[in-house]
Parts: structure tokens; sequence; C-alpha cells
């Protein structure tokens, strides 16, 4: 299998796949997406994770993932919310080391109960009971 870390695939738009861009970010379309258009924000300079990310690189980012989700529910109006995040180390499942943040389209029914979304990352922690 080869290593997407040496060398860093995020750091080739080219083989990485590019959607969208502007000077310090870019956009690709996951190649195992959660769902269908899950893409991935990343910004060009090679750094580690979200916690190294300059507020101009943030503000790139962000600027991405605005312009993806309207391309996106434009194209697919079965898409009714979004997950975004990002894993940072490796105990959290990062696998490609270069800081990158998920775009996941979310659908009406896609799973049977989507209570507690994120909290998912630890699967007996998603669904919880309210204290009233």
């Amino acid at each position: 299998m080869k290593d997407p870390n040496n060398p860093c695939l995020f750091c080739n738009i080219e083989k990485s796949g590019c959607a969208h861009e502007n000077e310090l970010a870019y956009v690709s379309y996951d190649s195992y997406p959660v769902t269908e258009h899950h893409c991935l924000i990343i910004p060009k300079r090679h750094i580690k994770d979200y916690f190294d990310l300059s507020n101009k690189e943030l503000i790139a980012c962000n600027d991405l993932i605005q312009i993806v989700k309207d391309e996106i529910t434009k194209k697919d109006p079965s898409i009714k919310g979004f997950n975004l995040g990002t894993n940072i180390g490796k105990v959290s499942g990062q696998s490609i080391l270069h800081c990158h943040l998920h775009l996941i389209p979310r659908r009406e029914g896609d799973v049977d109960n989507p209570q507690g979304g994120v909290r998912s990352v630890i699967p007996n922690k998603q669904h919880y009971k309210r204290n009233k």
C-alpha cells in the first residue's frame, strides 16, 4: 500500500484534484467519500493540523467551505445538513498528516438515528438522553 504521507498527497494539488482554490487553500472531493459530494478543504501550506492554521488560512478555508457548500446544495437538493470536522493526530484517526477539513453532506434518512452527529466518533457516546 502506498504511503499518502511520503510524499504528502495533499501537497500535490494536481494529484489530489482541485474543485476550487484560492491563494491559501483548495477543495478536493474525497477519494473515499462518506456520502456523495464529501469534500476536503486543504490549506496549501504543509502543516500538521487545524491548530497550526494562521488566521488568514482559517479565513481562506472558511471562504472555500461556503463556496463548495452552496455549490453542492444547488447540485443536490436532497442535502439537508452537513457535518464539518477534522481529525487532529493519529489517535483521532488522522491518516494524512497534512491539515484538512471534511465537509460531509447529510440527507434525510442516511442513518437510522442521526442524534449526536460527530459524537459518533466514539460509537457508544453518539446516542444520549437529555437530563430534564
